[in-house]
């Protein structure tokens, strides 16, 4: 049995989905805060629902009691940490809760695990860690600069785990993903939101030049490489990236593509926590994991926006902007 914390967001939804498919029994946590349009949360996991091996309990990480009797109820063989404050910017506004759920929620999580003797965690970490290092980024990287209050909730995170593992034996797979995209995706992310402007004639605001470059992933592959991460490791972190890098203009000019749709951009002034371009040495979780990306960017646009359009009566109301306030 696996407990899966962050069931509804983007990552959990699509990993829980991926091994409901599978047989596996889940049970999964969400809090289901409001930090972006809790309507595609709420989407998300009534698709979980619709399985008989998924048990669902809402509450949050912090909340170390009500875990604790989630924990005497299950027996859980592994843990699936893909619930997290998400966002680089929003990290500058309320810090507070970034160290709260990121870094005290996944203590809750050891100590449960030590108490339990739950022997595999695995852990989204984030490429923005890598803030200011040469591409392609390696994991063996020192990342001891980071930029936003995000990165440093997951820098905690993954000292937390590897205190865990050489004083309790915990085993850790820490996945460090880069810039995640596909259906049901977060609608605050660039790529949703791009979309939906362009499929909806409004403005596309591009913060600095557009030639700004991510290593973006599909949701197929993330997932792939998060089941991936329950093999017995130690404790070993792994980027999950595609050692690729486009720029947000060569991604505006595939949407436009895909949807048959001019987009009329708009610039902005470039965010001082935002870095310039991002790309993955996946070399290593190729070796000991035997992962590596399998869709191009281009398929990837083409799958989403593809979903875009097939369902646009019910994303046309999803809100676009962070709204936990």
């Amino acid at each position: 049995m696996i407990f899966i914390p962050g069931c509804a967001g983007f990552i959990g939804f699509s990993t829980t989905l991926a091994l409901l498919k599978e047989g596996l029994q889940c049970v999964g946590v969400d809090n289901l805060n409001q930090y972006y349009d809790i309507r595609m949360k709420q989407k998300r996991l009534s698709i979980l629902k619709e399985y008989s091996n998924f048990t669902f309990y809402e509450t949050n990480i912090e909340n170390f009691e009500a875990l604790k009797l989630i924990f005497q109820i299950h027996k859980f063989d592994s843990i699936i940490n893909l619930a997290a404050r998400a966002g680089v910017r929003y990290s500058m506004q309320n810090p507070f809760v970034y160290l709260s759920t990121n870094t005290l929620g996944t203590l809750n999580l050891f100590e449960l695990a030590k108490q339990f003797g739950v022997e595999k965690m695995v852990l989204a970490s984030t490429s923005s860690l890598y803030a200011g290092e040469q591409l392609p980024f390696r994991e063996d990287y020192c990342v001891n600069k980071p930029l936003s209050v995000y990165a440093v909730s997951k820098k905690a995170m993954e000292g937390l785990a590897n205190s865990y593992y050489q004083l309790y034996g915990i085993d850790v797979t820490m996945l460090r993903y880069f810039t995640v995209y596909g259906p049901y995706g977060r609608p605050d992310m660039s790529i949703f939101r791009f979309i939906k402007w362009i499929y909806e004639g409004s403005s596309v605001v591009i913060f600095g030049d557009g030639n700004q470059s991510r290593d973006f992933t599909y949701i197929d592959d993330v997932v792939d490489a998060t089941v991936k991460g329950l093999k017995k490791v130690g404790c070993e972190t792994f980027n999950v990236g595609g050692n690729t890098s486009y720029s947000l203009n060569y991604v505006i000019g595939l949407i436009e593509e895909n949807l048959g749709k001019k987009a009329h951009n708009v610039y902005k002034e470039f965010h001082k926590a935002d870095v310039t371009a991002t790309r993955a040495d996946f070399s290593k979780i190729k070796q000991i994991l035997g992962w590596e990306p399998k869709t191009s960017l281009e398929e990837g646009i083409k799958k989403l926006c593809k979903w875009y359009v097939e369902n646009e009566k019910f994303l046309r109301d999803i809100s676009i902007q962070e709204s936990d306030r």
